[in-house]
Formats: structure tokens, C-alpha cells, sequence
């Protein structure tokens, strides 16, 4: 791994790589450089280096390099420059896109290339084996060669960026137009697999997103931009999920839409809206969930008709229509009339999941079916003008379908309504969020509706019909699904009806007077009578009261209606501040309940903690016992079968029975029950012998009988097949006979024929030969320079690599040899310099040994001179400083402050002086002894003299020091001690 001093020099080193054709090294030592901790502060090189890079990535197709560089890129620039992770992540997609296009129009050049050769000669043998052998697998292959390969890396191109963006607050825009660029392309090569693997991602980004709410740069929800982009990019995904058919996906993108829409509690743009409810619509009605559906085009119909100002009058009457025949087309029997309690929470449930899904807040605890229903539905439908907006035949049809009570005439004239509108619809201009409106899709609902009003006002009228007469009065259907139609409504208690077939007709159930259906008809029928009377026979005293009352009724309905409304608000505000001390007194109690609750669960589950553990030892144990108990009971009862079996002796109630004893017992009686069998198979097997032997006995002459016979039958079914074989080939001779004599006359004209091909595709085989043969000169001549120049590369680098070579190890030779000559030299100076010092410390130590001797005889000179040092007079002393002051040294110890051994001193004390002896020489000298050698008739020789006396001169710094070059360095020459007059 190398050391870049500035990101600049790795740049240079990657490029000089690609240039030479080294592309993988390249991108690793710019792998490297970003990975690297020592370039995390952000620069300007370090941004064209990640383009170099990705670029690199795209080129070698290294999905795993460019995730980990931009990862470590991310994390350089979070803080300081995120745009320029931005500019980076779309330079990489770009190249992504770019080279999948091109690989695919490569691909298909390669085909339209294919197909223009094909042109140029038709069915030529080398064409018509290539198609025996791939068939037309020509474009499969390559695109699997060139396309494929591509489109994975763009995939996982899309992948990486979507994960590295997925948790970015300051990049929401660029993840939403990721979302959307990877959502394009599986639009647009009808990619299901990969659509669902990206929905699948962006859904665990939003849950990850939703569970980790402490990250930092975590994308905020609750701002309106960013639940914006989230709201676009599911729109999006729900748009193709319905585009390519995968309508578990686009459920599951609604979902997605409805829980972003209540995380943030603020209503959508209506723009999203109309597209949420259209998309709705489809999904309901490929579902058949009908009710749905309809309640969906409702509100699409109330979005664009409040928030749609450019709606023609024409697409809104459309879109009425739509509605209406949506609300229509519901089934008009509950269907959960004869399901289990199951079966009808699981249908609450869904209820209010969709409800929720639509818009419509309902309360749990009613009742869903009864709110979302078809009877209510139809009554917001006429409640809101929906229908008054329909078209004619919309409404007639309503009119007919749901308020009138025609029985016979139904079918006749719903049938030309039907014909009308299903050839209504077509693509809307003003509402491009509802492309297209096709209401032919209801028919077939709506003629069902009708078969089912036809039959449901037939059993209110008749009793029995015949079947004839019920086809011919449905014209929609054959019997058969008419009959399908009736037994669904039957079995949800809608009609009560039976077939006859063999007497032909229809049975319709038989209701009595106090019938609901027979009893409301008959009350419509005694109200309308009613009405009838009055206007014929209007009266008179009604009419004077009206009259009485008309003038004041307007104040009385004013005053009544303000009574009702202040009556109305003083309800609600009882009701309010009721409700409201309810909730306090629940609360309060609530949390009371908690407290007491988790005390007492607490207590609770150490008791139950104790008595399962009591219990839990208490239960093995008696299992134990009853296994051991229930298996010598089943031993016993099996032996007691056998012996029952065998008519043996059973076992004696006295007797004491073990689980062991049992055992043994069992096998004994299991071993001699298995040697019985074993005889008695014997005996079967030997009677079984005889009896096939005596069979085959019997059986022998027989089967000899019948294959003598078989083989005079044989014989003669040969002959005959034989002669029908000559027969054959003599008719067959005879035509090929007749048909050469024919074909004779061509034989010329077809050796012409063929001569004429031959040599025309001999000439063109010669041809292509030989420009192949051209071809493949040029190819060998041009590889030959190639291998010749590279040659020619090779040996030039090659002998400049052994130049410099056997220059460095000249070099390398030159100074081992400058080493070598340099330390044989200081070796010889050393040796040189320690000869010199060690003569020199020969010569002082002879000279300090003349010294010695010198002052040895001095000293015994001046001793004999003195014979009593005490007598003389302490100016004689002074006077004389070579002889008095050492005589006298003793004596003058107390008082010249020197010091003298005590050995000395008693003696000085005890005999008077003593004779001077070897210990003297360390007594400190007095300051008067400094003039005893200049006193003296022998003072010590100078120095210089001394070495000027000699024969040799005395050493100079160089030779001390041991020379320039010398690497010892021997003791500077200095006068000894041993010269020191103080010192012995």
C-alpha cells in the first residue's frame, strides 16, 4: 500500500496506471487513498479523485468498490460539503445508465447487423444448421452476453445508492429521484422480481426510519417537504405496481400512502389524492370488491369536483356515471348473512382497514357492514347530486334497478340501457389524473344486478314459472348461469326458489299474508289508494284549519327552530362537560386500577411462580409412577392375551406381580408363540408344495394343447401378411416404374441446373476463400509487428533495467570498498596511537620513579644534618628551609594546624623526636615547605628542559588527540602527581 504525500499524487499514479492498461491497480491505490484515515478532511482533489473512481468502477463493473468508497466518501463530506456527495452519486449513475444503454443498442445493431447478412442469400446451408441448432435464440444471447450483465450492475447501482442516501436529511431530494429513476427502469424492461425487492427496501427504510428516532441527519417526517418526497416516491411506486400488474405490491403501496398520511396528521395535495383514490379504484374492482370500489370513485368524484377547476361538464357527468354504476354493481344481499362469529370479526376487521384506506372513520364497535353498505351508499349518492350529475341512461337505469316493480318488463328495458352505456366512456381531457373511463367494465355486474330484481319481483308475484318462460324473460344469460346466479342469492336469503326440471318449471317460496315483502307491498298499495281518495275527495274542515294556520306559520316554524337549536346546544355542552367528568373520574380510576392490578399480578405470579414449581415436581413424579404403573399393566393384560390365546394356565391373584417379572414372562410366552408359528408355516408351506405341484400336473398337457394351436394360427397370419407385403411392393414397383419414365426427360435440364449452381457457388467459395485468406495475412502480418514492437518494448526495458542495475551495484561495491579502505585505516591509527601512549606512560612512569628515588635521598640527607630538631631556635628553623622546616614538622603540629598521625605524636611525646619513615611522605606540607625547593641546592627541572634533555620531543595535540581520523582519543599528556613535592 503507498503513501501519498497529497491526494493529487495518487490521482497521477492512477492515471498513469490506466494508461499503461493496468486499470485494477489503478483503482486500488485509489481504493486505498479513500479508505485511508488520514485523508478525512474534505478537499477539492479528493472529489475529482471519487470521480476518477467511480468511473473506474463503472468501467470494471466493481458494484462492491463503489458502495465502500462512497461509504468512506459520505463520511468525509457529511458535515462540510454534501453537495458534492451529490454531484459524485449522480456522476455514477449517469455512468451506470449510460454504458446499460449503450450495451443495449449494441445489442441491437448486433441483431439488425444479423438480419441484413440474412438478406444477401436466402437459406443458405450454413444458416438454415445455425437455426436447427439455436432456433431463434439469436437476441437471448446477446443479450445475455452484453445486456445482462450491464443491468445487474445498474440494479445494484440503484441499491447501493438507495442505501448509502436512506438515513441522509440533507439528500432527501436525491433519494427520492433515485426511488424513482430505479421504479423507470423497472417500468421500462417489465422488471416484477426486481420491483418488488426495491419496494420491499424503501418500505424497511421507512420502518428503520421510524424505529431509530435518535440518529443524527435523520430525515424529519413531520416537515412538509420531506413528507412530500416520501409521498411522491410512494405515489410513483403505486403507479407502475399497477402498470405492471402486481396488484399485491400497489395494496401494499396504498398502505404505505396511508400510513405516511397519518404519521403527519395534515391532509395531502389533492393532486396525490386523485391519483391515490384512482389507483384505488382499480385495485377494488380487480379484487371485486365492488363496495370498495365504489365508495373509492366517490371520493374521486368529490376531490375533482371540489378541487378540479378545468372539469368539463362532459367528464364530470362521466365520472357521475362511473359512481353511480360502481354503487350499482354491489351485490344487493349481504354476504355474510350465514357466516360464523370468525368469519364475521375477520370481516369487521377488513371493514375497518379499508374504511381506513378510503378516508371514512369508523367507530370499532359498530357495526362496519351496516355503515359501509350498498343502501347507504346509494343514499349519499343521491343525497350529494352525484346523481343528478349522470347521464340519462345512468339515471333510467337507477330508476328502474332500484325503485320500480316491473316484473316482467325489467330485462326488456334495461337491456337497450345497457347496450347505450357500454359504449360510453373514452380517455378524459380535464382530469389527467383519471387517464381513462370505461364504463363497459359494470355490465356484466349490472346484468346480474338485473336477473336478481327480475327474480326477486317474479317470487313476490309468482309461485311457480315455467323455465321456458324465465329465459326468455332474462336475455342476458343461459338457464345454467341464470340457476348460478339463483343459488348464490339463495344461499344469502335473498330469494327462496327450487327447480323442477322434471316438471319443467320454477317453484318460488311460498309466503303467507303476514310476509314482510307481501305485507310492505300491500301497504304501498293501500297509501297509494289513500292518495288517490284524497285528491278526489278533498276536505273541508282540513282545508279551514290550513287556512287558519298558513299567515302565523312562519313565525311559529322560526321560533320553534330557534327553540330547537339553543335546546340542541344546551344538550351538547351537558353532554360535553359530562363526558368530560367521565373521562376524569375513568382516568383517575384507571390509574388506581393499574396500581392495585400490577400489585396484585406481581403477588400473583410469585404464588403461581412457587405453585408451578410445586406442582411441576409433584407432576413427574406421578408421571414416573403411572408410566411404570401403565406399562406393567400392559404387559400384564398381553401376557393374559397369549395365555388366553394358548389356553395356558393364567396367573394366580395371589401371585406378586413386577415390572421385571412381567418381562420375562412376556418373553418366554413371545418365544415359544413364535416357534408355534414357525411350525404351522411349515406346514402351510408343505401343503402349498403339494398343491402347486399337483396344478402344474393338471395344467400341462393344456398348455401344450394351446400352444400347438397358437402356432397354427401364427402360421397362417404370416402367409397371409406375406402375401399382402408382395402385393404391396409389386403396385409400389409398378408406380416408381411410371414415375421415372416421367421425370426421364428433365434429367438434362436438371444436370444443367445444377451445373449452373455449382460453378456459380464454386466462384463465390473461391472468392470468400481467398479474401480470408487476405484477411488472415494481414492479421498475422499485423500481429507479427505487434509481437516485434513489443519485443523490441521488452528488450529495451529489460536492458535498461540490468543498466541500472550494474550501475547501483558498481555503486554498491564502491562504497563497501570506501567503508573497508576507511576502517583498515582507523585500525592502523589506533594501533599506531596506543603504541604512542603506552610509551608515553612507560616514560612517566620511570620518570616518577627517578622522581621518587631523588626526594627519597633528599629527604635522608637532610635528616642526618639535624641530630636534635628540638634545640634549635624557631628563627634557625625559619631561616632554614631546605633541612629545619621537615625536623620540625612534628613539633609545630599543634600549632601550624597539619596533621599528624597519632602513632607519631605519642611517640613525639613519649622519646622526643623521631627519624623520618615511609608514612612522612603523606604528612600535608606547611606553606613554608613550597620554598624548599627554591632554598635548595637541587630545584626540580623544568618541564621543557626535561623534554628537551632527553632524546625524544615532547608529544604534539595530534599525536595526544590521535589524529584527524583517528577514532581513539588516548589520556592528554599532563604532569603526574608523582612529581608533587606534597605527595609521597
Amino acid at each position: 500500500m503507498a503513501n501519498f504525500a497529497k491526494p493529487e499524487n495518487a490521482l497521477k499514479r492512477a492515471e498513469e496506471l490506466i494508461n499503461v492498461g493496468q486499470k485494477q491497480d489503478a483503482l486500488q491505490a485509489l481504493h486505498n487513498l479513500i479508505t485511508s484515515k488520514r485523508y478525512r478532511a474534505w478537499q477539492k482533489p479528493l472529489e475529482r479523485i471519487m470521480f476518477k473512481y467511480v468511473e473506474l468502477c463503472v468501467d470494471m463493473r466493481k458494484g462492491r468498490f463503489a458502495k465502500d468508497g462512497l461509504i468512506q466518501y459520505r463520511i468525509v463530506c457529511q458535515q462540510v460539503n454534501v453537495s458534492s456527495l451529490e454531484e459524485v452519486i449522480k456522476h455514477f449513475m449517469h455512468l451506470s445508465t449510460e454504458k446499460a444503454e449503450k450495451a443495449r443498442s449494441q445489442a441491437q445493431a448486433l441483431e439488425e447487423a444479423l438480419d441484413v447478412d440474412d438478406l444477401e442469400a436466402d437459406k443458405r446451408p450454413e444458416d438454415l444448421m445455425l437455426s436447427y441448432v439455436s432456433g431463434e435464440k439469436g437476441k437471448d444471447r446477446s443479450d445475455r452476453e452484453l445486456v445482462t450483465p450491464w443491468f445487474k450492475f445498474l440494479w445494484e447501482t440503484y441499491r447501493t445508492v438507495l442505501e448509502i442516501l436512506r438515513n441522509n436529511s440533507k439528500l432527501e431530494a436525491l433519494y427520492a429521484m433515485t426511488a424513482h429513476r430505479a421504479f423507470q427502469f423497472c417500468k421500462q424492461y417489465k422488471r416484477s422480481t426486481e420491483f418488488r425487492r426495491l419496494c420491499e427496501i424503501i418500505r424497511n427504510h421507512l420502518a428503520n426510519l421510524n424505529k431509530y428516532k435518535d440518529q443524527r441527519d435523520r430525515p424529519d417526517l413531520s416537515a412538509p417537504e420531506s413528507l412530500q418526497l416520501y409521498l411522491d416516491t410512494r405515489v410513483e411506486q403505486l403507479k407502475i405496481a399497477t402498470e405492471l400488474g402486481l396488484w399485491q405490491e400497489a395494496f401494499r403501496s396504498v398502505e404505505d400512502i396511508h400510513g405516511l398520511m397519518s404519521i403527519v396528521k395534515k391532509t395531502p395535495k389533492a393532486s396525490l389524492m386523485v391519483v391515490y383514490y384512482a389507483k384505488l379504484t382499480e385495485i377494488f374492482w380487480i379484487s371485486a370488491s365492488h363496495l370498495y370500489h365504489a365508495y373509492a370513485w366517490l371520493k374521486l368524484f368529490t376531490l375533482q369536483k371540489s378541487f378540479n377547476k378545468n372539469l368539463s361538464q362532459k367528464d364530470l357527468q362521466l365520472i357521475a356515471s362511473a359512481v353511480v354504476l360502481a354503487a350499482l354493481s354491489v351485490s344487493p344481499y349481504d354476504q355474510t348473512s350465514a357466516a360464523s362469529h370468525l368469519e364475521l370479526e375477520n370481516e369487521k376487521e377488513r371493514n375497518l382497514r379499508m374504511a381506513n384506506l378510503i378516508g371514512f372513520n369508523l367507530e370499532p364497535k359498530l357495526e362496519n357492514r351496516e355503515v359501509l353498505s350498498r343502501s347507504s351508499l346509494l343514499t349519499e349518492l343521491v343525497s350529494k347530486g352525484v346523481l343528478s350529475c349522470a347521464t340519462q341512461e345512468v339515471k333510467d337505469l337507477y330508476h328502474i334497478l332500484e325503485h320500480e316493480f316491473l316484473p316482467l318488463d325489467v330485462a326488456s328495458k334495461i337491456q337497450p340501457l345497457l347496450i347505450k352505456i357500454s359504449k360510453l366512456g373514452g380517455k378524459l381531457a380535464s382530469a389527467s389524473s383519471v387517464p381513462e373511463v370505461q364504463l363497459s367494465q359494470y355490465v356484466p355486474a349490472l346484468e346480474k344486478l338485473a336477473t336478481l330484481r327480475l327474480l326477486q319481483q317474479v317470487s313476490q308475484v309468482y309461485q311457480t314459472m315455467k323455465i321456458e318462460s324465465l329465459s326468455q324473460m332474462i336475455p342476458f344469460f343461459d338457464f345454467s348461469l341464470v340457476e348460478k346466479v339463483s343459488v348464490d342469492a339463495i344461499k344469502h336469503n335473498f330469494i327462496a326458489m327450487k327447480v323442477d326440471y322434471m316438471k319443467g318449471v320454477v317453484q318460488f317460496g311460498t309466503m303467507g299474508l303476514e310476509s314482510d315483502k307481501l305485507r310492505d307491498h300491500l301497504t304501498i298499495l293501500a297509501e297509494s289508494l289513500n292518495k288517490a281518495r284524497a285528491m278526489i275527495y278533498p276536505s273541508a274542515k282540513k282545508a279551514s284549519k290550513l287556512g287558519e294556520v298558513l299567515p302565523g306559520l312562519g313565525e311559529i316554524v322560526d321560533k320553534e327552530h330557534k327553540r330547537l337549536l339553543a335546546r340542541k346546544s344546551i344538550i351538547e355542552k351537558r353532554k360535553e362537560e359530562q363526558e368530560r367528568q367521565l373521562l376524569e373520574m375513568e382516568r383517575e380510576e384507571e390509574s388506581k386500577r393499574q396500581m392495585l392490578q400490577k400489585k396484585t399480578e406481581e403477588a400473583e405470579k410469585k404464588r403461581l411462580a412457587a405453585m408451578f414449581e410445586q406442582q411441576r415436581a409433584e407432576r413427574i413424579r406421578k408421571e414416573i409412577e403411572e408410566r411404570e404403573l401403565e406399562e406393567a399393566q400392559a404387559l400384564l393384560h398381553e401376557t393374559e392375551k397369549h395365555l388366553k390365546r394358548g389356553k395356558k394356565k393364567p396367573i394366580l391373584d395371589g401371585e406378586k406381580l413386577t415390572k421385571q417379572t412381567l418381562l420375562e414372562r412376556a418373553m418366554n410366552e413371545q418365544l415359544k408363540e413364535r416357534q408355534e408359528q414357525e411350525k404351522r408355516l411349515q406346514k402351510v408351506a408343505k401343503t402349498m408344495d403339494h398343491l402347486e405341484r399337483a396344478k402344474r400336473e393338471e395344467a400341462a398337457p393344456l398348455i401344450e394343447a394351446a400352444f400347438q394351436q397358437r402356432l397354427v394360427e401364427e402360421k397362417v397370419l404370416h402367409e397371409h401378411e406375406q402375401q399382402l407385403e408382395v402385393e404391396l411392393s409389386r403396385q409400389h414397383h409398378d408406380g416408381d416404374l411410371r414415375e421415372k419414365n416421367r421425370l426421364a426427360r428433365m434429367l438434362g435440364n436438371k444436370m444443367i441446373f445444377q451445373e449452373r449452381v455449382m460453378s456459380r457457388r464454386q466462384a463465390e467459395f473461391d472468392q470468400r476463400r481467398e479474401e480470408r485468406e487476405e484477411r488472415i495475412q494481414q492479421i498475422i502480418q499485423a500481429r507479427k509487428q505487434e509481437r516485434d514492437i513489443k519485443r523490441k518494448k521488452i528488450f529495451y526495458v529489460r536492458s535498461e533495467e540490468e543498466r541500472i542495475r550494474k550501475l547501483h551495484e558498481e555503486e554498491e561495491a564502491r562504497k563497501l570498498e570506501e567503508a573497508e579502505r576507511r576502517r583498515k585505516e582507523e585500525a592502523e591509527h589506533k594501533a599506531k596511537m596506543d603504541e604512542i601512549a603506552e610509551k608515553q606512560r612507560q616514560r612517566e612512569r620511570e620518570l616518577e620513579e627517578k622522581e621518587r628515588q631523588r626526594r627519597e635521598a633528599l629527604l635522608g640527607r637532610s635528616t642526618d644534618g639535624l641530630s636534635r630538631p628540638s634545640e634549635l631556635p624557631a628563627g634557625s628553623r625559619a631561616t632554614e628551609p631546605g633541612v629545619a622546616a621537615p625536623a620540625a614538622a612534628p613539633a609545630a603540629a599543634p600549632t601550624a594546624g597539619k596533621y599528624v598521625p597519632r602513632f607519631l605524636r605519642e611517640r613525639t611525646e613519649s622519646s622526643g623526636p623521631a627519624p623520618p619513615s615511609e608514612p612522612d611522605r603523606w604528612v600535608k606540607p606547611t606553606p613554608s615547605e613550597s620554598d624548599r625547593w627554591t632554598g635548595g641546592s637541587r630545584a626540580p627541572q623544568p618541564l621543557s628542559d626535561r623534554w628537551t634533555s632527553g632524546s625524544r620531543a615532547p608529544p604534539q595535540d595530534s599525536d595526544r588527540l590521535g589524529g584527524p581520523g583517528g577514532s581513539s582519543r588516548p589520556e592528554p599528556w599532563r604532569p603526574s602527581r608523582a612529581r608533587n613535592p606534597q605527595r609521597g
